[in-house]
Parts: structure tokens; C-alpha cells; sequence
């Protein structure tokens, strides 16, 4: 997945790039999807192999919002965390996408704000502090 995202030189747009190019993959694949985050198969494990993608483009997600904080874009805060709470939004926006509740009209639009909005619990303030939240 990272390899199809150009390398944006602002941090908050490559964020944004690897939101959307999460997105596209799970519409791509949408039984891939599945099976690796919605354990649609019984006693199903991803093999080492898939894991270690999904790990990979984990990381590239981690790096993004760090790139983020040292850039004063995001307050001081964990990345691995951020990078966390921005996944289950990204998850749970594409699973529902996924299943139909949204309608392709809208699917896009909604992904786009529900990231946006996940993201600005983390801007910095302008005195370059971490908003709480």
C-alpha cells in the first residue's frame, strides 16, 4: 500500500495520502479485507506473511504522525497511539463502507470528514501545545 502513495512533502497530507490509500485497498479487496480484519473465517489466522504487511503499513502510519509532532502539526503526543485511534476510525469507516450502510455518493465525503475530525483532536494549539483530549 505505502508504495502506491507519493511521497508528499507536508506531513499532514502524507497522513491524509495513507488514509485514503487504506481506504482504496479495502474497496479493492474487499474479501481480503475481511478475512484479515473481520475474522469472517472461524478460526482463521493471517499467515506471518500477511501479518507482517499489515504491520508495515502500521509502521508507515506511525512514522507519518511522527512527522506530524516534529513538524508542530500534531501536539506532543504518542504517535503509536494517534496512529492507533486514527486506524479504528479508518476501520470502522471502511468495514461500514464495506457492508453497504453507506452509499458510494456519500462513502467518500463521510471517510474524509470522519478523519478530519479524528485528526483535529491532535492539532497543536497555537502555542504549540497538544490539544487534551
Amino acid at each position: 500500500m505505502q508504495q502506491q502513495v507519493p511521497r508528499a512533502e507536508d506531513p499532514l497530507t502524507r497522513l491524509n495520502d495513507l488514509a485514503t490509500a487504506y481506504r482504496a485497498n479495502a474497496l479493492a479487496e474487499p474479501a481480503y479485507y475481511r478475512v484479515m480484519f473481520e475474522q469472517t473465517v472461524p478460526g482463521f489466522r493471517p499467515s506471518a506473511e500477511a501479518l507482517g504487511a499489515a504491520e508495515s503499513a502500521f509502521d508507515a502510519s506511525v512514522a507519518a504522525v511522527q512527522a506530524c509532532i516534529e513538524s508542530g502539526v500534531f501536539g506532543p503526543r504518542d504517535a503509536h497511539e494517534i496512529s492507533k485511534i486514527l486506524w479504528a476510525a479508518a476501520h470502522g469507516a471502511v468495514s461500514l463502507e464495506i457492508a453497504g450502510h453507506f452509499p458510494p455518493e456519500a462513502a467518500a465525503r463521510r471517510f474524509t470528514t470522519l478523519m478530519t475530525a479524528v485528526g483535529q483532536a491532535f492539532l497543536a494549539d497555537e502555542q504549540g501545545q497538544g490539544r487534551t483530549s
